[in-house]
């Protein structure tokens, strides 16, 4: 038996009602949120001297640890771009027999942690040094030849670990004057970037804290300008919620803008050394170029920078939006 027509048109009207409710509250929400966050920031524009000097401050914040966010990482990409030559070069005693040369390199050619190996006789090194440097005449007046014999070792390991390893069973052998490892100057240098990126992230949480500070005080002030306006609204039956919107979205612009000052500058400072830093770089052989943050980094520096806006506006809001009360 089928159902009243009328039956279920009422169960449908019944269970959209809800929703259309459901709806009409989102909007209304929406609404409320838009209409807070339009006239903080009309009210920023409304004082453009000391928005903008506050906006320049938290930008010159910003920029700092962003900058050197920047320098280390280029470095380290620029170190990463560079030929890695983990081979060991072993200066060998000049007064040594070739026999005993000879011994050296059967013995290490047998090791598994050597690759391979390549001899360069002092009388190769000379000839070499004598084509390539154009004292030839010079060392024509040489009454022995001063170079040493070296060998070249390549090291079967990939990790810098077992290369150093190597290096060092390698300068203990009694016949190396000298065992030098090309690696090494990159080590310090990765070395050093780590430092430095520890570095920025300790300035970085030392600055986000300040700028946190900075907008907090901001907002307490402008509390302390709108005491009068804040107590009027209470008395009419406003929340604290609704008094505390306009403030949260002005900790929030100033957050967004001091960021986007600060990419600005850093955006800037990066188009005026990429000229000199390529001529730099181009002397060595090197096509590197400088590079920025992009679209997704820079969404990311806003997206921050506006979140601590909105944390300092809110412990402000917090501490000082509940001791005004109408009495």
């Amino acid at each position: 038996m089928k159902r009243p027509p009328a039956a279920t048109s009422r169960r449908s009207t019944g269970a959209a009602a809800p929703a259309a409710h459901w709806l009409d509250q989102l909007r209304r929400a929406f609404a409320r949120q838009q209409e807070a966050a339009v006239d903080s920031l009309l009210r920023l524009f409304a004082e453009p001297l000391a928005t903008t000097l506050t906006w320049l401050a938290m930008a010159c914040a910003i920029a700092l640890p962003l900058a050197l966010f920047l320098l280390s990482s280029n470095l380290g990409a620029l170190a990463d771009s560079l030929d890695r030559d983990n081979t060991i070069s072993l200066y060998l005693y000049a007064d040594l027999e070739p026999e005993e040369i000879d011994m050296l390199v059967d013995s290490l050619g047998a090791r598994p942690e050597v690759a391979s190996l390549q001899l360069i006789t002092a009388d190769q090194a000379l000839e070499e040094f004598r084509a390539n440097s154009g004292f030839g005449d010079v060392l024509e007046g040489l009454d022995e030849n001063p170079l040493p014999p070296v060998l070249l070792v390549e090291p079967a390991a990939d990790t810098t670990e077992g290369v150093v390893s190597l290096h060092n069973f390698l300068s203990a052998l009694p016949e190396v004057d000298l065992a030098q490892l090309d690696l090494q100057w990159l080590q310090r240098l990765d070395a050093m970037l780590a430092v430095s990126f520890r570095l920025v992230l300790l300035l970085g949480f030392l600055l986000a804290l300040g700028l946190v500070l900075v907008i907090g005080n901001t907002i307490r002030m402008a509390i302390a300008e709108r005491r009068a306006e804040i107590v009027v609204v209470k008395l009419v039956g406003a929340t604290d919620g609704y008094v505390a919107r306009p403030f949260l979205y002005t900790g929030l612009w100033y957050g967004a803008g001091g960021a986007l000052i600060a990419l600005f500058l850093t955006t800037l400072g990066l188009w005026l050394l990429n000229g000199p830093v390529e001529r730099l770089l181009a002397s060595y052989d090197s096509d590197f170029q400088l590079q920025g943050l992009g679209l997704t980094g820079g969404f990311f520096v806003v997206l921050g920078t506006s979140l601590l806006g909105l944390l300092g506006a809110w412990i402000s809001v917090l501490r000082h939006l509940r001791h005004i009360e109408p009495r």
